[in-house]
């Protein structure tokens, strides 16, 4: 099993550190880490999983992001456009897709206390990929 990782490098402090807990997972469950996309921030990650599903040797890709509050509802609208469209690519493609971006409207502390989200992401696409190669 061959999975991709596509990784916001806004709030680089934070996505690091997810992206070293999904890579760590990765290998506890013995699945390789194919391809590692970094991308400038959560608005731009669904186009890195789009080109990530369309590789054949991907069986599913992981998307990490930390989405932190400001003093608008800006991160409001990056966060629900970046999920929409992965879960569009995701059904059209028919390649899983997890989504491992934290927020919006979180803190920064809130943000780093949900690291550790990176390992259910990388635990979602495996367990989808099993499923559809199970059909």
């Amino acid at each position: 099993m061959k999975i991709g990782i596509v990784i916001s490098e806004y709030n680089w402090d934070i996505t690091t550190m997810m992206l070293s807990r999904a890579e760590e997972e990765a290998k506890f469950l013995g699945i390789e880490v194919a391809r590692t996309l970094m991308v400038p921030g959560t608005f731009d990650i669904p186009l890195g999983v789009k080109k990530l599903v369309e590789m054949k040797e991907i069986d599913g890709v992981v998307t990490l992001g930390a989405v932190i509050k400001g003093e608008t509802d800006h991160d409001e609208i990056v966060m629900h456009n970046a999920a929409r469209k992965i879960e569009d690519i995701m059904v059209e493609s028919g390649k899983p897709v997890a989504l491992g971006i934290s927020g919006p409207g979180q803190t920064r502390l809130q943000a780093m206390a949900r690291i550790e989200k990176a390992r259910d992401a990388v635990d979602s696409v495996v367990k989808m990929i099993k499923a559809i190669k199970s059909l």
